[in-house]
């Protein structure tokens, strides 16, 4: 799993960054959620004042890496799911150590760079409860951030982005950059096993067009089943021996949702290797396959699955598809 980490000063522009990220569909954990968790539980008010306090306080008490500590275990169980996960509010150089530590080179830091003016503005446009309201609580913000050892942190990043302009144009950096660290597909597959099915026959014909798909059944849940596969080879080759190249082409273009395409297959065709589409409502339970496309084009990929077809063949072939 690869953990990308956001670090800045306050309204620096990490929590864009983290939405941005959420748009390409990446897991986020927000380190502040854990100190604003912490006062709600103490029954504080949400505000700068105490989140300061109670960070302070965890960080004597269980060392200045505190909140990465209560961090990992909330990125490892939301990188279950995912092969990336992005964690957003670093303060201090502890933190960095304590995630190189845990994740080794798998661990990414980039730094957002943002004047006290421009961030200033935003804490007044965003508007939060527990924002500053005046370039003097901000600074005195800055220094307890930097008491925290948030200068080294932002000079150990990897990489800078600059955020003093539009919010579109930090956006087109911020994608331009998760991309670079998100070639690849994740394939997601689901479906139900009713009494009446043969359950190594459900497992046979995933396997038929996924052969790397490791899969986990839930008889405790109705018979769910859930698998995660990355190779595409199988049933790429199956689309072009079956000439269903528009039809397959058809069905992606008609579900696809920001950087998922999601198909439903005929489960009973499947057993004997045979790609059928078919509703989603169907009346058993229908192969449910979700492919999540991170760094490049979900039109590219469709392309690259299902190209455009003349006289049955395909006009162009890509053969790398993140070439």
């Amino acid at each position: 799993m690869k953990l990308i980490a956001f670090v800045g000063y306050p309204l620096s522009g990490k929590s864009t960054a983290s939405k941005i990220a959420k748009e390409l569909g990446i897991p986020v954990v927000v380190m502040g959620d854990v100190i604003r968790d912490e006062l709600r539980k103490r029954g504080l008010e949400v505000s700068d004042e105490n989140a300061g306090r109670i960070a302070n306080e965890l960080r004597e008490k269980e060392g200045m890496d505190a909140i990465a500590k209560r961090c990992i275990p909330l990125i490892r169980e939301a990188g279950k799911n995912s092969g990336v996960v992005v964690v957003d509010g670093i303060r201090g150089i502890a933190e960095v150590e304590r995630f190189k530590k845990e994740f080794g080179d798998d661990f990414i830091l980039i730094g957002i760079e943002s004047s006290a003016e421009k961030r200033l503005e935003r804490a007044k446009e965003r508007g939060r409860e527990d924002d500053v309201s005046t370039l003097e609580e901000l600074k005195t913000r800055d220094k307890r951030e930097e008491s925290w050892g948030l200068k080294e942190a932002l000079e150990a990043s990897d990489l800078t982005i600059e955020n003093e302009s539009d919010v579109e144009s930090f956006k087109e950096k911020v994608e331009a950059v998760l991309k670079e660290f998100l070639k690849g597909i994740e394939i997601e597959i689901t479906t139900k096993i009713y009494p009446t099915e043969d359950e190594q026959k459900v497992i046979s014909a995933i396997k038929n067009f996924f052969p790397d798909a490791i899969i986990e059944i839930k008889s405790d849940d109705g018979g769910a089943l859930k698998a995660k596969a990355k190779d595409l080879t199988q049933f790429r080759d199956l689309l072009r021996k079956q000439r269903i190249l528009d039809t397959a082409r058809q069905e992606m273009l008609r579900n696809v949702s920001g950087n998922e395409i999601t198909i439903f297959l005929n489960k009973q065709t499947a057993t004997i290797s045979r790609i059928n589409f078919s509703d989603e409502d169907a009346i058993l339970s229908p192969i449910t396959v979700t492919f999540k496309v991170y760094g490049v084009d979900v039109q590219r990929f469709i392309d690259y699955l299902a190209p455009q077809t003349r006289a049955g063949k395909p006009v162009k072939e890509i053969d790398d598809l993140f070439e």
